[in-house]
């Protein structure tokens, strides 16, 4: 029987389960169907400390406003110092607390899932007293009471009607620090082990917040390519900081589409922000936007941080050092709703729609190539490199979605292959060789596949690390070694001499330029068997195309993705103008385009027809023109039933969702 298999008869035969699908399943709220829509949750009458300050009453007063509001489940903190005051002793009036505390959940229609480890919270670490300093993962001692904790909550609590899920530890990275991947996936086979042993059938994960290399590209031990057979759902937890709106609101979207290679479900199992960081009004936008596009994204579960405010606490930690972790509640300090609970009550009704019949993210005919560089840490090279592979990653995203392309990521580890027509490499310093050799093969398949140079922003081993691109795109380039030839201009622009999909000749398309010394660079070249398909502003080939059996190579000579990560406020720009012509070119179905980047599109497949999701990313009303090929027709899915649209209104951040009708 497949891993998948297990999953989806250990959860349809216990109360919440796990259901299979191409984008790793769902996890399901407890024996309704019903998708996680919900919060992380702390009382506010002590945070971390809740279990030793409890009031009954009050926990009741919050759950209320919850499920008034849409939400069907929390996710709870069984705060490691109060649990387990000495080693091998859990606390009675705690147990009866945490006891009672899931029959509140109860009687308020939500589900819980109890979180083990919880020695970090909210900018502080928090250990028992009798820790003394062991090491989390490698001490044996410490790792054998930590999987006790979890045995004895599970025996204790695994029957109780409000547990719809495990986590085994809240943001252990931030707590344990990291280590060897080896060392991290012994520790989380013991701790999920151990849950399983106490009886706990319930989907399990590790509340790590998905920070692993292959979401970040950063090393800290937790490799999700490892953890994914372990666990049931991955968990992404994103707080971006950014100098770009549509990056900003993008982010977690991405965190979901790369933590969604692994065949599992995704929740995005933290999100959210501080009132003392945004207007109420703003805060709206963001929780607008981040729910409607990490769902296209293919998220199945949504869990916000937090659901309330905490400034009865001031004088406490952690809230007294970081006190913008006071106001990252879905309600004030006295129970009143914010506009952010408004969202979730809202996203929450799309979503109970959604779960009557399921859903998948309609992707695939477009492939975003994630380097293996990306997720390994290759001998020589730096963490500078898997940086810019991200950013080069967000902002190709980005431009992908503006384009209203069918986007997925396919990863190079992974091997090269499917069913796309065009793939994606986007200002890509770092490809393997026998990757690099695939390529040909994929345009001989009748793909077309783009690549844009990029020097690299590190000033070691200038230059690009894919080998044949004179026979791979049909051209000679003329690079100088050790040295980078610099885009002087502070706009580039491309200016067309054949047509490409929907760019005509005399077409122009204008690029910021910005990056580093040796980042900000282009890549001089003359065709040799390749078409010039655009010129720059000095009469170089700034495009070139070179056919190759059904297919494309086409190469691009700036490195346009990246220029405009490196640009503050920068989106939207024409990268998505290019992507667009070129999956035209590739013969890309999109059967719904909306040609104004400022709209993001994406379309979802469920059993009884499709729905396309449009999010106007800026804070501009938006005209939106929908323009539909051949009996492709699209239109609202209440008010009106059945009247096509040609033409709506998208009012600053807000979204629209469309019922395909033919």
């Amino acid at each position: 029987m497949t891993r998948r298999a297990v999953v989806v008869e250990r959860f349809s035969k216990g109360t919440s389960r796990t259901t299979g699908g191409s984008r790793g399943g769902q996890v399901n709220q407890r024996g309704q169907g019903r998708s996680w829509v919900g919060v992380n949750f702390w009382s506010r009458t002590g945070g971390p400390r809740m279990w030793t300050r409890y009031d009954a009453a009050i926990v009741r007063q919050e759950l209320a406003v919850l499920a008034e509001h849409g939400c069907n489940v929390t996710r709870s903190f069984c705060y490691w110092p109060d649990f387990v005051p000495e080693p091998e002793h859990l606390e009675p009036s705690v147990l009866e607390r945490f006891r009672d505390f899931l029959d509140a959940h109860v009687e308020t229609g939500l589900g819980t899932i109890p979180t083990f480890i919880v020695g970090h919270m909210s900018g502080q670490n928090w250990d028992p007293a009798w820790r003394a300093g062991r090491d989390l993962y490698r001490d044996v001692w410490l790792v054998s009471q930590q999987a006790w904790f979890a045995t004895e909550i599970t025996r204790r609590f695994a029957a109780h009607q409000a547990v719809v899920g495990w986590l085994i530890s809240n943001e252990m990275p931030h707590y344990g620090g990291p280590a060897t991947s080896d060392e991290i996936t012994a520790w989380a086979r013991i701790l999920v082990q151990a849950v399983r042993a106490g009886g706990g059938h319930q989907p399990v994960s590790l509340g790590d917040g998905a920070w692993g290399i292959e979401v970040t590209g950063r090393d800290n031990g937790y490799s999700i390519r490892a953890l994914a057979p372990l666990v049931d759902f991955i968990g992404p937890h994103v707080y971006p900081m950014s100098d770009d709106l549509v990056r900003q609101s993008m982010a977690a979207a991405l965190a979901c589409e790369l933590s969604a290679s692994f065949d599992r479900p995704v929740v995005l199992e933290e999100f959210g922000l501080s009132s003392d960081f945004a207007s109420d009004e703003n805060a709206a936008h963001y929780y607008r936007q981040v729910l409607h596009t990490s769902l296209i994204a293919g998220a199945k579960g949504w869990l916000a941080w937090n659901n309330c405010d905490y400034d009865d606490l001031l004088d406490q930690d952690p809230y007294r050092h970081h006190p913008f972790e006071m106001h990252f509640g879905l309600t004030d300090r006295n129970g009143k709703p914010k506009p952010q609970l408004a969202e979730i009550a809202r996203f929450s009704r799309l979503v109970a729609e959604l779960d009557e019949t399921g859903w998948e993210p309609i992707a695939g005919e477009v492939a975003i190539v994630v380097p293996e560089h990306f997720e390994r840490v290759l001998y020589f090279t730096t963490v500078d490199y898997r940086k810019d592979i991200r950013d080069n990653l967000l902002q190709a995203y980005i431009a992908a979605r503006e384009a209203d392309l069918p986007v997925t990521f396919v990863r190079e580890l992974d091997g090269l292959g499917g069913a796309a027509k065009l793939f994606l490499l986007p200002s890509a310093k770092l490809l393997m060789a026998p990757s690099a050799a695939h390529l040909v093969e994929l345009a001989e398949g009748g793909a077309t596949v783009y690549l844009s140079y990029f020097a690299g922003s590190a000033p070691s081993q200038i230059g690009p690390w894919v080998p044949w691109l004179g026979e791979l795109f049909g051209i000679r380039h003329q690079l100088r070694y050790g040295l980078v030839d610099p885009i002087e201009d502070d706009e580039v622009v491309f200016s067309f001499v054949e047509a490409v999909g929907d760019l005509t000749r005399g077409d122009e398309l204008r690029f910021r330029v910005a990056g580093t010394e040796s980042s900000r660079a282009f890549l001089p070249v003359e065709p040799a068997g390749a078409t010039v398909l655009a010129v720059d502003g000095h009469g170089r080939p700034a495009l070139l195309r070179r056919k190759v059996g059904d297919g494309a190579m086409v190469l691009c000579t700036y490195p346009i993705e990246h220029m405009a990560a490196r640009a503050p406020r920068v989106n939207p720009e024409s990268t998505w103008r290019l992507y667009s012509a070129l999956a035209t070119s590739a013969g890309v179905d999109r059967p719904l385009t909306v040609r104004d980047p400022r709209v993001i599109t994406g379309r979802l497949r469920t059993p009884v027809g499709e729905l396309a999701v449009l999010v106007n990313a800026s804070p501009d009303q938006v005209e939106v023109t929908l323009t539909t090929i051949g009996a492709a027709k699209y239109g609202r899915r209440r008010a009106e039933p059945g009247k096509a649209l040609s033409q709506l209104t998208l009012p600053p951040f807000e979204v629209e969702v469309l019922a395909r009708l033919a």
